[in-house]
């Protein structure tokens, strides 16, 4: 039970770091920064700009439930801990 607990708090622990990194990733491609890079905005005469990108609250909110949820599975492995004969 020890193990188990112990091997799920690591991997949400890693799939939450993977997610907030992808999050990241996905805000700086969706960001202003890249309308230098699009080829039609390089045109002359051309004038391209960023209106507006859809709200990503809830996608951080998702990223610091993880988190919070990673540290109740952290806090879970003590209480399980002390069920075991590894505990006196």
């Amino acid at each position: 039970d020890l193990a188990v607990t112990v091997t799920t708090a690591f991997l949400w622990l890693a799939s939450t770091f993977a997610w907030a990194t992808a999050l990241a990733d996905i805000k700086v491609s969706t960001g202003a920064s890249v309308i230098p890079g699009i080829e039609p905005c390089k045109a002359p005469g051309t004038t391209c700009r960023f209106v507006s990108v859809t709200s990503m609250k809830a996608l951080n909110v998702s990223v610091v439930l993880g988190f919070i949820n990673m540290i109740l599975w952290g806090g879970n492995i003590w209480f399980v801990y002390k069920d075991t004969n590894l505990h006196s």
